[in-house]
């Protein structure tokens, strides 16, 4: 059983893939937060960056867009990146005379305020803007519009040589200008010759109207979103031949309804409207799903647990036996190890996809002495990274049990999504102990009594900090008062920081520490 559970609230949509009951995918989109790749905007050059060959570009959605030399020039390789797909074009792409990158100046291809067309390939992460491209493509659920270049392809993953021949040969067929190409998506492979005409002849209108739309602006605009949370969950419960669609939302149902009835014949999709009680995501369970993918530490079902901590520079997953009952069944030691790995695997799989964990990241399995169980692991990581929508490369497995992989980077975190920066430690997870900014305190003392000759000082500081120095520090800070002969007063402020403290001057109130 597969269902896909959207929730729909005023600030905040949610999309939800179970399979069995166990939450396998999970997008969260906000009013602040929505998801831009695909869309296509007038937008308009800010500043230009030569010596990188790059370029900034005001869309009207927070942060500046990003452009590359090579996003400016034909670049066939981002349709499969954007589309998950491995083209067979029905030319020769090496005999196509492409520019080259590095003969060509940016300088000379935009100048500053000029409007530009582009279109997001990679969503805005914390303070970095999209990523853009001018190589426009428009996606439908069987066909890819490219108005920039005139190819016209079927999906390599259209592996059923009668249906290859037909969609080729359609595709060829449409009557579109030159130098617009179409490419066949896996899912053409079931549609019929009057639904692809159809959706050609949506897509051509959709870029009329783009291109109707950028000349008739000024300002930087959104001119084509290529869908929200909600149609997306749509068109994957149909692609991938989910069971059902669950809404908690009666509008939304109601939407959903009328945009299925253009793809009724493709499959026998249930959608229903979710009336208990009880929260959606609550009775299935997603709740406490979300909150453990927030977690440092997982536990595995053989009593394993793993351990996720990141870096700026990566992500590490650290595999451990935890109360698991392998260290006790010395005949079999090697096999449970492999066993908790193998369960490792999976759920490592599934954390990425849930925490959305992009970049580089190193995996640590518990130890194996034969290569060919570490065989059997890499196969089980890979295996379980099929599902993945993001595209995944995973390199071998060393003798010391580490897998190296990197996960592309497509939108936020789950943890940038919910979190923000602690403004208390700055991301470091941990703050100084009552008892070292007590030896600060003294420190500091001792330089405004003997250097600044301060006879008489007041001490503002945070409550628990002032349990601690009187419990354990407030007979020895009045001898170290007596010997500097120097007052000292206290005061407490429960706004301040744990690890806060300012001395005053007692005489005329000046803040003597900042």
């Amino acid at each position: 059983m597969k269902d896909i559970l959207l929730n729909i609230e005023t600030r905040e949509k949610r999309f939800a893939m179970l399979k069995h009951g166990r939450l396998q995918d999970l997008i969260i989109e906000r009013k602040d937060n929505q998801l831009l790749t695909g869309n296509i905007y007038r937008g308009r050059v800010t500043n230009i960056l030569a010596n990188i060959q790059s370029a900034f570009i005001d869309i009207n959605e927070g942060e500046n867009g990003f452009i590359h030399i090579t996003d400016i020039v034909e670049n066939t390789h981002k349709f499969q990146e954007m589309f998950d797909m491995d083209f067979e074009w029905d030319c020769d792409l090496s005999q196509i005379k492409k520019k080259k990158a590095s003969q060509t100046d940016i300088a000379k291809l935009l100048k500053i305020d000029q409007p530009v067309l582009v279109q997001v390939v990679k969503e805005p992460i914390g303070s970095k803007g999209a990523r853009l491209t001018s190589n426009i493509t428009i996606a439908g659920r069987f066909l890819v519009l490219l108005p920039n270049t005139p190819h016209r392809g079927v999906s390599r993953k259209v592996q059923d040589r009668p249906s290859r021949d037909r969609l080729k040969k359609l595709i060829r067929s449409f009557e579109l200008p030159k130098d617009i190409g179409l490419i066949c998506r896996t899912a053409s492979m079931n549609a019929t010759n009057e639904e692809l005409i159809q959706e050609a002849t949506d897509l051509f209108q959709s870029w009329e109207n783009i291109m109707k739309d950028f000349q008739n602006n000024e300002d930087p605009i959104c001119l084509f979103r290529e869908s929200d949370i909600v149609k997306k969950a749509l068109i994957t419960a149909l692609d991938k031949k989910f069971d059902r669609l669950l809404i908690d939302d009666y509008k939304t149902y109601q939407q959903c309804r009328k945009e299925f009835t253009k793809f009724k014949s493709s499959h026998p999709l249930k959608i229903e409207y979710f009336r208990d009680k009880t929260p959606i995501f609550e009775r299935f369970g997603v709740e406490g799903e979300i909150d453990r993918a927030t977690r440092r530490k997982i536990w595995l079902p053989s009593g394993g647990y793993l351990y996720f901590d990141k870096t700026e520079a990566m992500t590490t997953i650290d595999v451990n036996s935890g109360r698991s009952k392998a260290s006790e069944i010395n005949t079999h030691l090697e096999e449970s190890l492999v066993q908790i790995n193998m369960e490792a695997a999976d759920e490592i799989a599934r954390q990425l996809r849930l925490r959305n964990v992009g970049g580089l990241v190193i995996c640590d399995f518990i130890d194996m002495r034969s290569r060919k169980n570490q065989r059997r692991v890499l196969d089980r990581l890979k295996e379980s990274m099929k599902v993945d929508s993001a595209k995944c490369t995973i390199l071998g497995m060393s003798e010391f049990g580490l897998v190296e992989m990197t996960r592309q980077r497509a939108r936020e975190s789950l943890y940038q999504t919910l979190f923000v920066q602690c403004p208390y430690c700055s991301g470091a997870g941990i703050i100084k102990s009552h008892e070292t900014v007590a030896i600060e305190i003294e420190r500091e003392m001792r330089r405004l009594a003997l250097k600044k000759k301060e006879a008489a000082l007041q001490l503002t500081i945070h409550p628990e900090l002032y349990n601690h120095i009187t419990k354990h520090n407030s007979e020895h800070l009045e001898n170290m008062s007596k010997k500097w002969k120097t007052k000292l007063d206290i005061e407490i402020d429960d706004t301040y920081h744990l690890n806060e403290y300012t001395f005053f001057s007692a005489k005329d109130g000046q803040r003597l520490t900042y």
